[in-house]
């Protein structure tokens, strides 16, 4: 199956051939930092993170962009409310995306242009509007003339005549009610640069035009964002850039759905919506959907408490183009399901001695092929090839992250299954068998290994939290231990598993061996 991308300009799933043989480029719409980031903020990052990781994983070279606004109205008002300059607002805001972004894995981010190092590029690009008639001067104010466009509207179904711009003082100097700055005339005190029209700054809209003309082109293959930027910023940036350059902005649009605070989402490795992406038109999505508004706060917090893992597992346990719901329960299902992984890849290391994270793995789609026999013999290898071809299908199909996990998880539960089937953790028997039986689960994990990686997943060990009582809670957890064997020997199962559910709150897992029970964090 060949992949294939949902375009949200012409609301079908289209092929997927960029512009140029074997590169991609990509541009995603990045935060405006006049405040620190929030879990909704993390949602497109993580997404074209994987999406790149994916395209680069099937060859393509890949050129990814992610924009700062670091001048805007809410800028200057945080700066002045706080009583500093507005750079240091976004200097400050900035430095903490960019720790999030770090600690979520989305590190394939190749530039991360600033509006504010672009002001040159933004004021050619009015002034070339202005020369084809596509914008006019107003008192200082730039504005870009919707009337002109015969294609406005065409990425969000939007008519000019249902159209309101903005309002304010620079309501009364547009030509139609429509139309939207492209540059801003300065007000006393604020920031400003200046230009052809007198001291001033760049409208929102026209920043994405020129910073991606400058880096891609001025027609690139994927660009991407939230549902919430299909109107209007997404639908002003092609009628700019399209009316400039007389061709096509974009080939693919991708719109990733909004996240909502509410009630618990579907099973962690279920088979609900995340085998099928939900229409990215939903109208609510967008009424329901997480920001600073609606109580969302920082989340350095929240990275504290659950871990930059288990947060990017969440955010790509559904298709992207669905609403994510995020609350305490969802992401404890997400914790759950890395912790099943995460368990795994102790038994692993029990049986042949190795760390996972320092098995060797396919980098490209082509080598995986060639190591995956989906003829084999083994059982186990046979299964772990039919869950590889699940996993790409699923990814080949809009870049279904969802039902990718499902296929790990089914990949998980084989190899869990083989090694007890097997007897692997038990002492060993026939050595020549054993050494067959080893290596075939080296394999299948190695298979494993590749598709995570695909998605940013498992990459290097968790970090633990270790302190220097870590040995006195060792102990304490050893005793509990045995207070409950003791209590399973009674039949006394109420506290057996008090022990085991009040250890698990806190963040102690247990597990039953044959050998005794072993405990890790979560």
């Amino acid at each position: 199956m060949s992949l294939r991308v949902y375009n949200t300009l012409t609301k079908t799933k289209e092929p997927f051939a960029p512009l140029v043989p074997g590169k991609v480029g990509i541009y995603l719409c990045g935060p405006t930092v006049y405040k620190e980031a929030h879990i909704g903020h993390m949602v497109g990052p993580v997404i074209f993170d994987a999406v790149k990781r994916y395209l680069t994983y099937c060859g393509y070279h890949v050129t990814w962009v992610v924009n700062i606004t670091d001048v805007d109205d809410k800028l200057i008002a945080e700066a002045n409310r706080r009583g500093i300059s507005m750079a240091q607002v976004a200097a400050e805001n900035t430095e903490d995306y960019l720790k999030n972004l770090a600690a979520l894995g989305v590190d394939t981010i190749d530039q991360m242009p600033k509006a504010t190092k672009h002001i040159d590029e933004i004021i050619r690009f009015i002034e070339e509007l202005i020369a084809k008639g596509f914008a006019y001067v107003a008192d200082g104010d730039v504005f870009f003339d919707v009337t002109r466009d015969r294609e406005y509207g065409k990425l969000s179904n939007r008519t000019t005549d249902s159209q309101q711009g903005e309002g304010g003082e620079a309501a009364s100097r547009k030509r139609s009610p429509g139309d939207f700055a492209l540059w801003k005339t300065a007000k006393h005190g604020e920031p400003s640069w200046d230009s052809p029209w007198g001291k001033g700054r760049p409208g929102w809209h026209i920043e994405c035009s020129a910073m991606s003309r400058r880096i891609l082109g001025e027609t690139f293959d994927i660009h991407g964002g939230g549902l919430d930027l299909v109107f209007p910023h997404h639908e002003n940036e092609l009628a700019q850039s399209e009316c400039c350059h007389g061709k096509p902005m974009v080939k693919y649009w991708m719109h990733n759905g909004l996240m909502k605070a509410a009630a618990a989402a579907g099973k962690v490795g279920g088979r609900s919506d995340r085998e099928q992406g939900a229409d990215a038109s939903a109208a609510d999505d967008a009424a329901g959907k997480i920001s600073r508004s609606k109580g969302a706060g920082g989340l350095a917090a929240l990275i504290a408490k659950h871990g930059g893992e288990k947060l990017r597992f969440f955010l790509l346990r559904t298709h992207y183009r669905s609403t994510n719901v995020f609350g305490d329960e969802p992401v404890a299902e997400a914790g759950a399901g890395v912790d099943t992984f995460l368990r795994f890849f102790e038994r692993y290391e029990r049986v042949t001695g190795e760390s996972f994270y320092a098995l060797p793995y396919a980098k490209r789609r082509e080598e995986g092929d060639a190591q995956t026999n989906a003829n084999s013999t083994d059982a186990l290898l046979a299964d772990i090839a039919k869950q590889r071809t699940a996993f790409l299908t699923a990814m080949d199909d809009d870049f279904n992250s969802g039902a990718a996990m499902a296929a790990l998880f089914d990949m998980v539960r084989s190899l869990n299954r083989f090694v007890e089937q097997a007897k692997l953790e038990e002492p060993a028997g026939d050595a020549a068998l054993r050494k067959t039986q080893v290596d075939a689960l080296r394999r299948g994990t190695a298979t494993l290994r590749e598709l995570a990686a695909i998605l940013g997943l498992f990459r290097a060990p968790p970090k633990t939290n270790a302190k220097a009582d870590d040995d006195l809670v060792g102990k304490l957890v050893n005793l509990l231990i045995e207070v409950r064997a003791t209590a399973r020997k009674n039949k006394d199962f109420a506290t057996s598993d008090k022990v085991r559910n009040d250890l698990a709150a806190i963040g102690i897992l247990l597990e039953d061996r044959k050998e005794g029970t072993t405990w890790m964090r979560k």
